[in-house]
């Protein structure tokens, strides 16, 4: 049988529309689960059970470890389950020895505190050292010790790859491939521009807002993202600077915004969209780029509020996933939602590259 990874790179090869949007989660969502040492005994005699909770919890209280359960059914070779409990950290007694044959329980718990009437031999475990934040973290926890668990349904689902129906996907394809066309028709200028495009999008009206391509021929801070923010704040009545040389660059104009106003008339536009109440730049909207933004970029896309970011393809230095995750921050005034893999195989083809390595 061929590799799945196999099979869905070949999928998506013949067919245009396979692709699946994966949310781009924190580094603790996303890593491994990290195990610490433990003893733990088996419960001989289940009429102790409470009586051994409670001392122990006197005793060794396993502080920050409030996701951990203190005792397991566990099942034997032959079929049966009996309980085992959680005695302590390895950490809370450094003096025992862990390579001896014969570890006594009498070693682990001071007989004045915990009686060991009802307790086996004890033996060591590893168990997870944080409280699993998704499905995948708690399913690798529990194969070394029962943890608690709050799910997030929606991060299950989307890590699925099911977050997005199908009219959702359809959308959403069409968004991308207006970013497609963007960032070809900067690729056919030759002037200096990377094969880059994005599109703005209000999801609520369903309309794409902006779209542009990387202009870095003109001006190296142009980057499709910041052009497309820019055409955002032109479309709402700002906007800092004029791509009327590249066609393919465009706004859509706000009713409350008239390119044909004065400075100072724009002004006070803009404050008076402050003052109503109406979304900052780009308060809620959905952007949709070729390839993963760079650091500047990504905060570009913070300061003015974006709501979630969807690209085709990683980059090495990218700033949403691959190098850095700046949606992610906790110290960032503002965060936003990623996904990665929207026409992957159409975005990387526009470098002529298996993965893309520059922003």
């Amino acid at each position: 049988m061929e590799p799945q990874s196999k099979r869905r790179k070949e999928a998506e090869s013949d067919n245009a529309d396979f692709w699946v949007a994966l949310p781009v989660l924190s580094d603790q969502q996303s890593q491994d689960t990290e195990l610490i040492p433990a003893f733990a005994a088996p419960i001989t005699d289940k009429k102790e059970t409470s009586r051994l909770i409670k001392e122990l919890r006197s005793l060794y209280p396993l502080t920050g470890l409030t996701h951990i359960k203190r005792v397991r059914s566990h099942k034997s070779a032959d079929g049966l389950y009996s309980p085992q409990v959680l005695l302590c950290l390895v950490s809370d007694a450094p003096d025992v020895d862990l390579h001896s044959e014969s570890l006594a329980i009498e070693s682990l718990l001071p007989p004045d505190i915990v009686r060991v009437e009802g307790l086996g031999l004890p033996f060591l475990v590893k168990i997870p050292a944080f409280p699993p934040l998704t499905r995948p973290q708690f399913q690798l926890a529990s194969k070394h010790w029962p943890t608690t668990f709050h799910e997030d349904k929606q991060v299950t689902v989307a890590l699925r790859g099911e977050l997005f129906g199908g009219p959702q996907k359809a959308r959403m394809q069409g968004y991308m491939e207006a970013a497609l066309a963007a960032a070809r028709a900067a690729a056919g200028l030759g002037s200096g521009q990377e094969p880059v495009g994005a599109a703005m999008v209000d999801p609520k009206e369903e309309r794409i807002l902006a779209v542009g391509h990387d202009c870095r021929g003109g001006n190296p801070l142009h980057h499709a993202v910041m052009v497309c923010i820019d055409l955002v704040a032109r479309g709402q009545g700002g906007g800092a600077y004029s791509f009327e040389k590249y066609p393919a660059c465009t706004a859509a104009m706000s009713p409350t915004s008239s390119h044909s106003k004065p400075a100072a008339e724009s002004s006070k536009t803009i404050a008076r969209v402050v003052e109503e109440g109406q979304p900052y730049i780009c308060t809620g909207y959905d952007l949709y780029v070729t390839r993963e933004p760079c650091v500047m970029c990504a905060m570009a896309l913070v300061h003015s509020r974006i709501g979630r970011v969807f690209y085709g393809t990683a980059s090495a230095d990218g700033a949403l996933g691959t190098k850095y995750k700046i949606h992610t921050q906790k110290d960032l005034n503002h965060r936003f939602d990623v996904f990665k893999g929207v026409l992957s195989q159409q975005c990387k083809d526009l470098y002529g590259l298996k993965d893309p390595i520059k922003h």
